[in-house]
């Protein structure tokens, strides 16, 4: 098993920035992909960054100049920088590990932009 736990959510202003944290913990042997989601308001859950092990990237379009991730192998953390917020980045922000053919995800942790 593998549980991970988000911080860093909150409320800030159009054109502002947040960082998220996701801290991975259990059975962390042959994790490889750690990523981050999100899910707005009636809307689908949607991919907005990934990070493999070995550091390679890959990001949504509608974020790609504006966000960052990254990640601590040696504290099994992953972190979202994002810039530039805008209104509709309004969401509920999951990280996800990928752990052979098993995803597991965080509690979520709420974002909103107001304009």
């Amino acid at each position: 098993q593998v549980q991970l736990v988000e911080s860093g959510g909150g409320l800030v202003q159009a054109g502002g920035s947040l960082r998220l944290s996701c801290a991975a913990s259990g059975s962390m042997f042959g994790i490889n992909v750690m990523g981050w989601y999100r899910q707005g308001p009636g809307k689908q859950r949607e991919l907005i960054a990934t990070i493999t092990a070995g550091g390679v990237t890959n990001y949504a379009d509608s974020v790609k100049s504006r966000f960052s991730i990254s990640r601590d192998n040696a504290k099994n953390t992953v972190y979202l920088e994002m810039t530039g917020l805008k209104p509709e980045d309004t969401a509920v922000y999951y990280c996800s590990v990928d752990r052979g053919p098993r995803r597991y995800w965080g509690q979520g942790t709420q974002v909103t932009v107001s304009s």
